[in-house]
């Protein structure tokens, strides 16, 4: 015997009996085991295998396997053709779907493995992987139903989830009035889109996910005061820059107070992004559960007109819901669609009141300058108010064409007054401009194109802030600085009322202050307002900043405002605001009037 046939076998084994047994395991495995000639002859095949090639061949015949496999694996006899090497696989896994009835009630998949083993053999295995592929689909199916449930920037739940989880809350209580009241708290942040014009969308993006992993971080650590344990807290990302905080189980009533503080607090911290150090604020509107609507969809609205809410009384802070807000907001709703049509319509016109010089008394009254104010002629309201309706276009975001409006039409007629009048015209134009208009990216290139096509000349130009407007940020300090560049002057307009003082007055790039009418209408009888307005005057003058008093109403008023050293004046004494064609008139005979 050849030595090699010595060394494959070992004494006292029974190699038939291990070969029948070998046989009787592969009869009844669950697979298919065939041995394959290389023609497609089937020399070998287990019940496994006849019970699947028969439920894929075209016809009943097993004999041949490319033969019984031509309609569905017809590259079969060129892949055994082409293949070169002693032995492996000519093909792994072909995946064969059946369809229903074949081998069961529901459709199953096959898969067909062809291997050489010897320059004459094949082996051909058939497998039915229908429950294999199922788990792969329930596993895919599951993987996007996560996925579709999870915010891919910043991995939080998304609106969805947040929804569900609202509505379940709801209905829960709803059905048990003793179960523990919850809360939502809606974040905003302030401004997200300058973000992105300024710094560009991956820093943006960065102070979301930043953001996102400071609420699903510090805010799950709020404990309560008492050392109990807090609610649960779910933040999920429902917007582009919005978050939804769930708060479960709120057996305190101020536990939400103390959540949406720490929200805060946790914001007001920077983020650092790159090498830098961005500040962000957001506002936030809370709704509890004793104000909860019908529905999630509809809880997070109302958390969003709560929002709304917190940003007009200053942003940076939170409002919590109330169902009067709710009228509110649809007021506010109806302006806003009328608002947008009224630019169109040619609705909104422009007033403008005199400010003239506090010169010694009975001196002529002379008018220095004019400001213009913006109107809205209503077609079923009359006149709309600014106060009603300025918020409302920043808040919508038509104060920039707003804006643009009201400063085309002031720098026309201004120049016309001077075409027409020539020394009798206005010598200034005042034009306010709103919080929101100073974040336009476009406003400087807007205020100097409408210059260009007015022929406006800068100096002429007076843009009013207000002290808080002025006081806020670098950012706004920026545009201030491009627009002085321009040529046009600022003023302080609302001065006393805001953030800054009188020790920070030199801080801020502006020509001119604006003393508030809350100071001046008190000047004759309060010695505490009659003291500010001195001080305002007398710093100002040493900052070289000329001052104007708003508001005069009375004599009584003009004269002391004058004797403390202001320069110029404005209010209902010497004229209401005017439409152009009655300023006209005024000046041909309010210009005249002695001075009180």
């Amino acid at each position: 015997m050849p030595a090699t046939a010595i060394e494959l076998r070992s004494p006292g084994i029974d190699y038939a009996r291990e070969y029948r047994a070998l046989l009787s395991f592969l009869y009844q495995a669950p697979f298919g085991l065939m041995q394959i000639a290389p023609d497609g002859a089937i020399e070998m095949i287990t019940p496994a295998a006849a019970r699947l090639l028969l439920a894929l061949a075209a016809r009943p015949e097993l004999d041949n396997l490319y033969t019984a496999l031509a309609d569905v694996a017809p590259q079969l006899p060129r892949l055994v053709r082409e293949y070169r090497g002693p032995s492996g696989a000519l093909c792994e896994a072909l995946r064969f779907a059946l369809p229903a009835g074949s081998l069961g009630p529901e459709a199953s998949v096959l898969t067909l493995t062809l291997t050489k083993v010897g320059p004459q053999m094949l082996m051909a295995v058939l497998n039915d992987v229908t429950n294999e592929v199922r788990r792969e689909q329930r596993d895919l199916d599951q993987r996007l139903t996560d996925l579709s449930r999870t915010d891919a920037l910043t991995g939080l739940p998304n609106r969805a989830v947040a929804i569900e989880r609202l509505q379940r809350l709801i209905d829960a209580r709803r059905e048990d009035e003793s179960t523990p009241p919850f809360a939502l708290i809606l974040v905003n942040i302030d401004r997200f889109h300058q973000v992105n014009d300024s710094l560009g969308h991956a820093a943006g993006d960065e102070i979301l996910r930043l953001l996102a992993a400071r609420l699903n971080t510090q805010l799950r650590r709020h404990v309560r005061d008492d050392g109990a344990s807090a609610p649960a807290v779910v933040a999920t990302r429902v917007g582009n820059d919005e978050f939804a905080i769930v708060v479960d189980d709120l057996r305190r009533s101020d536990d939400i107070h103390g959540i949406a503080m720490r929200l805060l607090d946790v914001v007001a911290q920077p983020f650092g992004v790159g090498e830098q150090q961005l500040h962000v604020r957001v506002s936030a509107g809370i709704v509890l559960a004793a104000q909860a609507a019908r529905t999630g969809v509809e809880m997070l609205n109302d958390a969003n007109i709560a929002v709304n809410e917190s940003r007009r009384a200053g942003r940076g802070r939170y409002a919590v819901f109330e169902p009067s807000m709710r009228e509110r907001a649809a007021s506010r709703g109806l302006i806003e669609e009328g608002l947008r049509g009224a630019l169109e319509r040619h609705e909104l016109y422009v007033v403008y009141q005199p400010v003239v010089e506090l010169g010694e008394e009975g001196d002529a009254l002379r008018c220095t300058g004019v400001e213009a104010l913006v109107r809205w002629l209503h077609p079923q309201r009359g006149i709309v108010p600014p106060i009603e309706f300025i918020g409302i276009a920043e808040d919508s975001g038509l104060i920039g064409d707003l804006g643009r409006h009201v400063l085309a039409i002031a720098c026309e007629q201004f120049m016309r007054w001077r075409a027409r009048l020539g020394d009798r015209a206005p010598g200034t134009l005042a034009v306010n401009v709103s919080r929101a208009q100073l974040f336009l990216p476009d406003l400087v290139d807007m205020v100097r194109d409408t210059m260009c096509s007015t022929e406006m000349p800068p100096g002429c130009l007076q843009l009013e802030i207000t002290e808080s407007m002025a006081a806020e940020d670098d950012e706004v300090r920026v545009a201030l600085a491009e627009l002085k560049a321009l040529g046009v002057s600022l003023a302080l307009d609302d001065f006393g009322t805001g953030y800054s003082s009188l020790s920070s007055l030199h801080r801020l790039p502006v020509d001119l202050v604006k003393i508030d009418r809350s100071f001046v209408s008190q000047v004759d009888s309060s010695n505490y307002h009659r003291v500010l307005v001195e001080a305002t005057v007398q710093v100002a003058r040493s900052l070289d900043l000329g001052t104007v008093a708003e508001g005069i109403e009375t004599e009584s008023q003009a004269r002391l405002v004058r004797q403390l050293g202001c320069e110029k004046g404005q209010g209902y004494l010497y004229s209401t605001p005017l439409t152009a064609p009655a300023l006209e008139a005024w000046l041909a005979t309010g210009a005249c009037a002695a001075l009180p």
